[in-house]
């Protein structure tokens, strides 16, 4: 799909699973592959909130706390991809996929480190990861 500006234009519908609102919004904004700034995150965030709100998706859920539960659905699928590309590597030699590792733990970092709930992950993840 053909975009006029800097919005993504490629949707994967994660198999068409019925899950978290977040989890598409999460894979798409932050994608292994692709770093967004995160003024456009945030803005397509508040945008799909107001339109998962209108269609009632999700109801009586302030933006703060939908984010919150977006960087929950985040560390939830991060760590998921760290260990798949962790697996990749050493069971199927694909070594490829390693270089991607850094931007992944990036996201997971941050967004343990902006939640007390996650100061214990955090602090076990600054053990790990070097």
């Amino acid at each position: 799909m053909n975009q006029k500006s800097n919005n993504p234009g490629i949707l994967d519908f994660q198999d068409a699973l019925v899950g978290p609102v977040t989890y598409d919004l999460v894979s798409l904004l932050k994608d292994a592959y692709i770093e967004w700034d995160e003024e456009i995150v945030l803005d397509h965030a508040v945008r799909y909130w107001e339109k998962a709100n209108t269609n009632k998706l999700i109801t009586n859920l302030e933006f703060s706390t939908f984010y919150k539960d977006f960087e929950c659905m985040g560390i939830q699928r991060h760590l998921k991809i760290l260990g798949i590309f962790a697996r990749l590597s050493i069971r199927d030699k694909k070594n490829q996929y390693l270089e991607n590792i850094p931007l992944v733990e990036k996201y997971l970092m941050d967004a343990t480190e902006r939640y007390r709930d996650f100061h214990q992950l955090r602090n076990f993840l600054d053990k790990v990861i070097k």
